[in-house]
């Protein structure tokens, strides 16, 4: 009886285990922009770097002219390939009705797990406060884009603009790198 390809398989099973491909989401910018400066501003929008392991995302807009009970959103996905191009998803979807139903627009509702858990926008219309996302973590967002639906590595650009009564009145595009 030949053992040397029995003595092989653990080690082709520690190797399989000990190359197993873990991604990993890294903040790279985050930029807030009020179209209107009379209907909301974007009080801040940072990216801080606790330490090596530990960044976060937040961004508070004040709103001036509430309620809103129309607000309409754009989600985009871009991959840095030559330039930001277009990549899998550029969803428009009413605010107001996505919020009450959810399941109804699977890919916003995907898009949304990405930051809606650190964010007041919980409800739906109408909306009389502050819109503030409070310390999204890299470490959140890694679960959500590695584990609940795999994106190969690259740089990529989440784009979103913020439309209220039809007019554009924010974007909030987030770099991001997957490696």
């Amino acid at each position: 009886m030949r053992f040397e390809n029995v003595q092989a398989v653990p080690i082709i099973l520690i190797i399989c285990f000990l190359s197993e491909i873990v991604s990993r989401v890294e903040f790279t910018n985050i930029k807030c922009i009020s179209h209107d400066l009379e209907f909301a501003e974007v009080e801040y929008c940072y990216l801080k770097s606790v330490n090596r392991s530990y960044k976060y995302a937040s961004m508070k807009t004040k709103l001036y002219k509430t309620p809103i009970n129309d607000a309409t959103v754009n989600l985009a996905v871009f991959k840095r390939m030559s330039g930001y191009k277009p990549f899998l998803y550029n969803v428009t979807v009413d605010g107001c009705k996505f919020l009450k139903h959810k399941k109804s627009y699977p890919v916003a509702n995907y898009l949304y797990s990405l930051f809606g858990s650190h964010s007041n926008m919980n409800h739906s219309c109408p909306y009389d406060h502050d819109i503030i996302v409070d310390k999204l973590t890299t470490d959140f967002l890694n679960s959500q884009v590695t584990k609940v639906l795999p994106f190969p590595e690259g740089d990529y650009l989440l784009k979103t603009k913020w439309f209220v009564y039809g007019i554009l009145r924010v974007s909030i595009n987030v770099y991001i790198t997957l490696s």
